[in-house]
């Protein structure tokens, strides 16, 4: 007869085989411990026990998906207005998804953290000496995390396998694919149980870095939006871009986004979904997070929004808790976003991914999105300080002016204590080391190593604001509806110092198409680099057509033409064969 520890070590085995975690216990992450192997008969029946395993499931997060750099390219190279050299862009961004590690980890990454989770409900839910809210908060906890690697797996993938349980308690790892519907019904079952029992951020027992109940009120909030603008038959976008540069003999002259017209296409898999139910749902649940019903959230001063120190304030609702210098949970990406830095404060390594010209012609140029959310001068100890030189961007007459130590109109030298002028001599080309980069991950305590505290934004309040102002507008096509969406669209345009949008006058947006275009445009703005933009292209039906409309490659090369196959990224051979109810791909992929 099999013993309980028997079973577990049976269950061990079967996982390594299969590639999946194999887990204990933990030590918490915030004391800054790996999280070694541990029985888990040896995790105590006690508050630090059900805390160690709701821990050891965050540490997935770092651990597992974001400490070897393919979390977060894994979730946004793929679109229209991000860009870099094409060595460091990979395959992915060039839309080469087959046998790539950043797909195979979309799907390894959000199975691990299910299993771990699941591993973790099964030891909780037994122990005896729990009070009732702390049972539930940690059980809340997990379904949360459940939910959010599901929401990621449908969204890359389609129809994919619930895991309820584990093996050791009965669970089968040959589960077939399910329908897009039922997985989603899953996804809105763990978030409605999370919001219930979750702390709020404003209760006693609530910590800091931990997921809240307006974390999970949020996320349902993003997931009927998804649902109902993928369910969506017809309708018609608004979007900026096309053709980026012409040529001008052997010079390339970069154009201004053009306004095209697409007519969004119903996502396969969500016909059965009724899109006014779920934009309903996603209006009034994004309605009572923003009224405070799951705690207290706001806006920030854009200057603190992306402040290390800020990392768990009122508008980052669920943030990435990384640690520096720490070898499983310290990250990597920060030096692809904003460098790696040596003790001059020139750029060592690194800065690499950024955002098209496109994107940054979207913007007013007193936005603060663009002129404290990009970085204007740079010095590469490569290739700038070699010649006494410096980078700069864009390559427009303000910026030309001030990175040469000019600063009005008419081009009047500026005496050295001018902060513009360091002596540098800075220059500005059309090439992939001079892309608009965001400041969003800068704020580390140690830009000089290589694995940052830098924080990754899972939810902002932003968002929500945006959600609810997308729908509001879908679900009822009036004046009225409008004004009040319009109301939380404008909260994040004026907190950036960018003008408002108005319902009359010129340039309004006082019709259904305008507003819905404008609200798409904003999340493109606002959640630049949160791994969003290629997911709201993919849910409104229209992916296809802005990405084809680039016309082949960007400024800077990179390949952005897609077809079909595209819509969906491939299952990894490690999941097809060895998992026996899969035995086919996604359409288009091996």
């Amino acid at each position: 007869m099999l013993t309980k520890k028997n079973k577990t070590y049976i269950t061990y085995a079967l996982l390594a085989l299969l590639g999946l975690p194999v887990i204990g216990g933990c030590a918490k992450m915030i004391e800054e411990k790996k999280f070694d192997f541990i029985e888990p008969e040896s995790i105590p029946d006690s508050e630090t026990g059900a805390d160690q395993w709701v821990a050891g499931t965050y540490s997935k997060l770092l651990d597992d998906m974001f400490r070897w750099n393919v979390f977060p390219p894994a979730l946004e190279f793929d679109c229209d207005y991000m860009s870099g050299p094409d060595w460091s862009f990979g395959n992915l961004g060039a839309g080469n998804f087959q046998n790539n590690d950043y797909t195979k980890m979309t799907w390894e990454g959000p199975y691990n953290l299910i299993h771990r989770a699941n591993l973790a409900i099964e030891n909780i839910t037994p122990m005896k000496t729990l009070s009732e809210p702390v049972k539930n908060n940690a059980i809340g906890q997990l379904n949360f995390l459940k939910a959010y690697a599901y929401f990621l797996l449908v969204r890359a993938f389609g129809e994919v396998p619930i895991h309820t349980i584990t093996v050791n308690a009965g669970g089968d790892i040959n589960q077939p694919r399910q329908p897009i519907p039922t997985v989603y019904a899953h996804i809105i079952d763990l978030l409605t149980q999370a919001e219930t029992m979750m702390y709020k951020n404003t209760d006693a027992g609530f910590q800091p870095g931990r997921a809240s109940a307006g974390a999970a009120a949020s996320l349902l909030a993003k997931v009927y939006v998804t649902m109902g603008s993928g369910a969506l038959a017809t309708g018609n976008v608004n979007v900026r871009g096309g053709v980026p540069f012409t040529m001008n003999g052997t010079e390339k002259v970069f154009t201004s986004p053009a306004t095209f017209t697409v007519s969004k296409k119903q996502l396969a898999g969500y016909a059965s979904l009724n899109a006014q139910e779920y934009f309903t749902k996603a209006r009034d649940k994004a309605l009572e997070v923003i009224n405070g019903k799951y705690g207290a959230y706001a806006l920030l001063p854009y200057d603190q929004v992306f402040l290390r120190a800020n990392r768990n304030s009122s508008e980052n609702i669920w943030t990435l808790q990384s640690v520096a210098g720490n070898a499983n949970y310290g990250v990597q990406f920060s030096a692809g976003y904003t460098g790696t830095y040596n003790a001059k404060g020139n750029i060592e390594t690194g800065l690499w991914w950024g955002m098209r010209d496109h994107w940054y012609k979207l913007f007013e140029s007193k936005d603060y999105r663009i002129v404290r959310g990009v970085m204007h001068r740079w010095i590469r100890q490569g290739g700038d300080a070699s010649w006494g030189g410096g980078s700069y961007y864009p390559n427009n007459e303000e910026w030309t002016r001030k990175a040469k130590g000019y600063t009005n109109s008419s081009g009047t030298f500026v005496p050295p204590e001018s902060p513009f002028n360091d002596g540098a001599n800075y220059r500005s080309e059309k090439s992939a080391d001079f892309l608009a980069y965001l400041t969003k991950y800068a704020d580390v305590s140690d830009n000089k190593i290589e694995r940052t505290d830098a924080a990754w934004y899972f939810l902002r309040f932003a968002d929500v604001l945006l959600i609810y102002a997308e729908a509001a507008n879908e679900v009822e096509n009036s004046g009225a509806a409008r004004a009040a969406a319009l109301a939380k669209l404008n909260q994040v345009r004026e907190r950036s110092n960018a003008t408002p949008h108005r319902l009359t006058g010129d340039g309004n947006i006082d019709n259904q198409v305008a507003f819905r275009s404008a609200v798409l445009e904003e999340r493109a703005m606002e959640l630049a680099l949160e791994g969003d933009r290629r997911w709201d292209l993919i849910r409104w039906g229209i992916y296809l057509d802005v990405m084809n409309r680039i016309g082949g490659v960007d400024e800077v090369g990179i390949l952005k033409s897609r077809t079909d196959k595209h819509l969906l990224y491939p299952i990894p051979n490690t999941a097809v064969g060895v998992n026996t109810n899969i035995t086919t791909n996604n359409p288009g992929w091996n």
